[in-house]
């Protein structure tokens, strides 16, 4: 018999490649990571979510291709949101507790997403906000990203980012961002920086395993958008459409239907970039191995349609707290799925440690589940566990503003530390989930066993070490030299923002050496006050008799190593000005 060796040799090879090639991707290749947060994009906000008005194509397609939790949680407000998405644990724990106020400093002894994977062979980057620290050592750059391109405290425009406040209704165009901890100029609208950003580190390491935290800024305030997107949405009445709709809607004002058409709008830019991004994946065949994430850090900022749900962001109810997950990884994960479970920010990092094949944060509690269980279709037996949910100015108060769900059942306090049972909220969010039957009457006992776990777990989280000794900026060291100490972290008065007599501080290790020390404030002083700088017991004062000047500066302080509220002001005429900024450079 005469065999044709060609014939059966390719046969063969084409039989070991269907054979091995699959087994071997998967088991040699980890998947690149991408998490895309937005900034106060609402659940109503897509299209896929019902919004009739809202021209989210890209997403929507996503969405339909991807895993799908449709009881997805976050916290009501950002920072605490993105440290629990950092870290698998809740904000508290982390030294978190507010936006501002000096309460958005992670502690440096968190172990980030970033650091798990770079410590498993990961290149990483940020791209956008962080809103976890603007100074060493909880900076992106300490916190495990090797690139970064970031701008500095919660947003662009506001009083801590100290490179676009001052542009006031054109901060997000043409912005001075932080490139690895540089100052560096951009050209272009903010979205479309951060997604350019991105796209050139996925390009750089497409390689090998990357992450990036693609985290933009928009649809937060300031609402600025290009031209031609608000152009879209100009004349729709955001309102309308909703009339065979039985659900709750919140009444608008006008300026809630302008407001409306200026996130739509900017919510229409990012989908427009995601999809420049997926092509991408799609151009350097890298999509099939890439984890992609979509979300939404908490509830919307504004009114407008919530898909039924009560509240917004800031709130615990689930118009501030429920949000669109979506987790595409087409070489593992089915690519249209639904998951009814209830999940959270905290289970990301175990998800992806499972799925990356790295090891999880030692020495540490993790409050978060691995998702992978719920996305391969396996049972599990959750029917225990509770999310906790809070959010007031500076610190937790019991019970303002906090709740806890666990099951269908979720108990909602908002009242006083002391109040009878009856003064708090019970909803059944199976039969009810839109909030709007309060059950705590007719069921005390559920209301009861849910406030004894409220009680628990708000004790355990509030006595956490990173809150209590919360962490401290180094003033000093090499890593950052000069250092900004912005408004964003300056604690003090409560709701420190633009006010000019109000009393703040800085929670600082000052390392030793000599310092020139520059304020910048918002408005130019007037002459013949005097400028303080105090540092536990050490003053230091000089007299200004300069007029109308923005800037003041102490040369050549000694200052000796030590841990202390930094305060600083302008006396003049029995008031006491805080600076918008303060700039400490170590000299010697």
């Amino acid at each position: 018999m005469k065999i044709n060796l060609k014939k059966n040799l390719g046969l063969a090879l084409c039989c070991w490649t269907l054979c091995t090639v699959p087994q071997f991707a998967q088991e040699q290749e980890r998947p690149n990571v991408i998490v895309i947060i937005t900034d106060d994009q609402g659940y109503g906000d897509l299209g896929i979510t019902g919004n009739p008005h809202i021209q989210t194509p890209v997403i929507d397609q996503f969405a339909r291709e991807s895993v799908r939790f449709n009881n997805f949680y976050v916290s009501p407000v950002c920072a605490p949101t993105r440290s629990s998405l950092m870290t698998g644990r809740y904000s508290l724990r982390t030294g978190i507790s507010d936006t501002y106020n000096g309460g958005a400093i992670m502690a440096s002894n968190e172990v980030t997403i970033a650091e798990m994977l770079k410590k498993g062979g990961y290149t990483t980057g940020i791209f956008g906000k962080w809103h976890l620290g603007d100074n060493y050592p909880s900076r992106p750059s300490d916190q495990g990203f090797d690139e970064s391109v970031i701008h500095l405290s919660g947003g662009m425009g506001q009083v801590g980012d100290i490179t676009t406040f001052f542009k006031g209704d054109t901060s997000y165009f043409d912005p001075v961002l932080w490139h690895n901890n540089k100052k560096e100029a951009y050209e272009g609208y903010c979205t479309d920086i951060f997604t350019d950003q991105a796209i050139q580190f996925i390009e750089n390491n497409k390689a090998s395993p990357f992450f990036c935290y693609l985290s933009y800024n928009a649809p937060h305030t300031p609402l600025q958008v290009p031209d031609e997107y608000y152009k879209k949405y100009k004349k729709i009445d955001p309102e309308s459409g909703f009339e065979d709709d039985d659900r709750p809607f919140p009444e608008m004002t006008e300026k809630d239907k302008e407001d409306a058409r200026r996130v739509y709008a900017m919510v229409t830019n990012i989908d427009d970039n995601l999809g420049k991004l997926f092509k991408k994946l799609e151009e350097l065949e890298i999509a099939e191995n890439t984890l992609v994430v979509f979300m939404t850090d908490n509830g919307p900022g504004q009114r407008r349609y919530w898909a039924g749900m009560r509240g917004r962001k800031s709130q615990v109810y689930q118009g501030g707290v429920r949000v669109p997950f979506f987790v595409k990884y087409p070489a593992a994960f089915a690519q249209n799925k639904d998951v009814e479970t209830m999940s959270a920010h905290i289970d990301i990092l175990p998800t992806l440690a499972e799925v990356c094949k790295v090891e999880l944060p030692q020495y540490r509690k993790i409050d978060g589940k691995s998702l992978l269980p719920l996305i391969q279709g396996k049972t599990v037996d959750w029917a225990d566990r509770s999310l906790f949910f809070y959010w007031n100015r500076r610190y937790p108060e019991p019970y303002k503003n906090m709740a806890v769900r666990q099951s269908d059942y979720k108990l909602v306090g908002n009242t006083d530390y002391n109040a009878p049972i009856e003064e708090f909220e019970l909803y059944n969010l199976k039969t009810d989930p839109y909030e709007q039957d309060n059950l705590i009457l007719k069921d005390k006992t559920k209301a009861m066993q849910l406030k004894k776990k409220l009680e628990g777990l708000y004790n355990e989280l509030v006595a956490s070490e990173n809150l209590v000794n919360q962490p401290r900026i180094i003033v000093g060291n090499e890593a950052e030299n000069p250092i900004f100490l912005n408004r964003n972290d300056a604690g003090g008065q409560r709701g420190i923002w633009m006010q000019e007599e109000v009393y703040g501080s800085w929670r600082v290790s000052i390392e030793e050496g000599h310092y020139n020390i520059r304020m910048k404030f918002i408005k130019p002083l007037e002459a013949e006050g005097r400028l303080y700088l105090e540092a536990n017991a050490l003053v230091k004062q000089q007299a200004n008799f300069k007029d109308n000047v923005d800037e003041l500066e102490l040369k050549n302080v000694y200052l000796p190593k030590m841990d202390c509220d930094l305060l600083a002001h302008y006396a003049i005429k029995g008031r006491h000005i805080l600076p918008f900024w303060v700039e400490m450079e170590k000299v010697n």
